[in-house]
């Protein structure tokens, strides 16, 4: 290896120790990214050749050139208009988990469901997967999930494993079924229509919320004890159905609102991501539950939330620019092309490494860092793949890139929605019965990736129906 190279590998490994140490990810990634730029001109190493290259007037320092070059690619990432998106989808998320809209689909899919055993679970499930296609936030979702959902299944004697297992992977769906801010930073680091993301991910999406409700009534059939029906429960009469309906409304006309338009054409993504702030508002307004405070604790939380992804951003922009002087992409290509895998084996194999990433990196380091170096590669192997072209293998390719990341929120030590189940669960409620909840639902999960390897018109059909994407 040449000292470029390794200065590459040190770095990355370096980052990945220093996160051990609970210094913000944002400040750990620009600093690491300064420490090596300064090391890497020092010693006049391919890094110095390449700025020289990039900035070729004379007049011109060397010291100016990198900074303009990352004060470009900052400025460039500032400039982003489809990252505006991102701030209104938080809004609108943290908008409709104060508007009490879980609560009213709570109340009302209980009726229909509590009869049938694992009812509870399926009726979290259902209500799961309508917020996720109505707010995309991980932590919302988990947290009301998890305050709606477990206390009636515990009190049903409901197994704590089934019932913390249930609310954390369910709650983890907004992550992936549009709309969601981690689809849009894909997009961002591919430089791919938010649209084709958006329609890719949704029937895997709802794939995977389908594969939660199986397993939930095919392990209460077969062991009745880990979630037993109620005894006492009121019939099911037209009244109970027509509540689901009128409960399903809101939630269903935000989706349409939101995903029609960018579907039919009416709105790109950015733009239909205000549509779903205003709405969101308004479900609160209807709903009686939207007043000052509120009003404030969005916007002091959308502010906070998004100060934090784009403070990552800038460190992660700054981190892989250096780690790309260094050499770090071609090295990392080299290594994979070198290992002889083949397309289908590559793919494997990258799934497999961002699998084991999750277990101690951030989905948004991983996307920021990872996607961008592994993405080209596999664009380029499209017709050994079997697609008829690259925005195809592209689109498929991220859509699983995305389900494998899903799985990080639930796999120790860095799974979020495991911390954000404990921080609200009762205190019977212990971290083993977390971590035995979650293993068959991350389990679902990776059968859900492989449904998806091998089944990639569950991924383009729709943007193809929409788009026409060749």
């Amino acid at each position: 290896m040449e000292f470029n190279e390794i200065l590459a590998v040190t770095m990355f490994a370096g980052f990945i120790l220093l996160l051990f140490t609970g210094f913000p990810i944002a400040w750990l990634l620009g600093g690491v990214a300064v420490i090596f730029t300064a090391i890497a001109v020092f010693v006049d190493t391919y890094m110095q050749d390449w700025l020289v290259n990039t900035f070729p007037d004379t007049w011109l320092d060397l010291n100016w050139r990198y900074t303009s070059l990352v004060v470009a690619n900052i400025w460039e990432q500032m400039r982003n208009w489809v990252l505006v998106a991102l701030p209104m989808f938080i809004f609108m998320g943290l908008m409709l988990d104060r508007s009490g809209i879980a609560e009213r689909l709570m109340t009302n899919f209980v009726r229909v469901f509590g009869a049938m055993r694992g009812g509870f679970a399926v009726t979290v499930t259902l209500i799961g997967v309508l917020l996720a296609a109505s707010t995309g936030i991980i932590g919302a979702s988990v947290v009301l999930l998890s305050l709606l959902g477990l206390p009636v299944m515990l009190k049903n004697a409901y197994q704590k494993e089934l019932a913390v297992g249930t609310v954390a992977a369910v709650g983890t769906l907004g992550i992936l079924i549009p709309p969601s801010i981690m689809l849009v930073l894909m997009a961002d680091r591919l430089s791919m229509p938010v649209g084709n993301l958006f329609l890719g991910a949704l029937f895997p999406g709802l794939l995977l919320g389908g594969l939660y409700i199986t397993y939930i009534v095919v392990a209460s059939f077969l062991r009745p004890k880990i979630a037993p029906a109620p005894r006492d429960h009121e019939p099911l009469t037209l009244k109970s159905f027509l509540g689901v309906l009128w409960a399903i409304l809101p939630p269903a006309s935000l989706i349409l609102a939101v995903l029609g338009s960018i579907f039919f054409g009416v709105a790109t993504p950015t733009e239909a991501s205000g549509v779903g702030a205003f709405g969101a508002t308004l479900m609160a307004l209807a709903n009686r539950k939207l007043n000052l405070q509120v009003i404030r604790e969005v916007i002091r939380d959308t502010t906070r939330t998004t100060a934090f992804i784009f403070a990552i951003i800038l460190g992660a922009t700054a981190f892989a620019l250096v780690l790309r002087g260094l050499g770090g992409d071609e090295l990392i290509e080299n290594t994979i092309l070198g290992l002889n895998l083949g397309a289908v084996g590559t793919v494997i194999a990258v799934l497999a490494v961002v699998f084991l990433l999750g277990f101690v990196l951030d989905w948004i380091q991983i996307i920021l860092i990872v996607l961008p170096l592994v993405g080209p590669i596999v664009g380029d192997m499209w017709m050994d793949l079997g697609f008829e072209s690259q925005t195809q293998v592209l689109t498929w390719f991220t859509v699983l890139f995305a389900v494998v990341l899903q799985t990080s929120f639930l796999t120790p030590p860095v799974g979020f929605a495991l911390f954000y189940v404990k921080g609200v669960a009762p205190p019977e409620i212990t971290v083993a019965h977390i971590y035995r909840g979650v293993v068959p639902f991350i389990i679902l999960q990776l059968i859900g990736v492989a449904l998806i390897f091998l089944w990639g018109d569950l991924v383009n059909w729709l943007p193809g129906a929409a788009y026409g994407v060749d």
